[in-house]
């Protein structure tokens, strides 16, 4: 078996030393290929930024996402907003998180999503979905803040246990808002815990 190997890496060293232009081709095929992937991935990227500093969402949209898709507009939202490392991380074992993002002041954002397919006529997000996102928030994520949006409505009880956490609420009303380029969700918050750092142009 190590004979017939032997014989074989030989013939094959020969054969290459008769065709010297055989792999100086296979080496530049590779180089054009590998050229091409990267120009197309730059061009993706490109356009991937494009999209979201001119990213926009209507209500009738975002009704008619798919959860799934609800938290990667989220995502997309924060990235548009100038968290370019944004990700989505929602799924089974997400403990209480479907979005994260740093923002440009070093403040790190983990976001929990409650899409209602019928909007402000689905049911209304209470105070136990708010207690897993007060239970792993800052404890197991370490988030400066905290939030929960959704396309629909809170309870009242919901809103009052919010802000004795010190979670932030983003209902239908204040995601239209945002979802529509007005301003960051950090502008649209107001109270928001002071920057790690300071921002760009501070």
């Amino acid at each position: 078996m190590l004979a017939v190997a032997g014989s074989l890496a030989v013939g094959a060293l020969r054969w290459l030393a008769a065709h010297p232009w055989v792999p100086v081709a296979l080496l530049l095929c590779a180089a054009a290929a590998g050229g091409v992937w990267l120009r197309r991935r730059r061009e993706a990227a490109r356009r991937d930024r494009a999209r979201e500093r001119g990213l926009r969402y209507a209500l009738p949209q975002i009704d008619a996402l798919h959860h799934r898709q609800f938290e990667e507009a989220v995502r997309d939202l924060m990235r548009r907003d100038g968290c370019p490392r944004a990700i989505r991380v929602g799924g089974a074992g997400d403990n209480g998180a479907d979005v994260k993002a740093t923002d440009p002041f070093g403040r790190l954002w983990v976001i929990q999503c409650k899409h209602r397919r019928a909007g402000p006529a689905g049911s209304a997000v209470g105070t136990p979905d708010l207690h897993v996102l007060n239970g792993t928030g800052r404890p197991v994520h370490n988030g400066d803040v905290v939030v929960l949006v959704t396309n629909g409505r809170f309870t009242d009880r919901a809103v009052a246990f919010a802000r004795s956490q010190r979670l932030h609420l983003v209902d239908r009303h204040l995601l239209a808002q945002w979802a529509a380029g007005s301003a960051p969700l950090w502008e649209l918050l107001g109270v928001v815990p002071s920057p790690r750092r300071r921002g760009p142009g501070s």
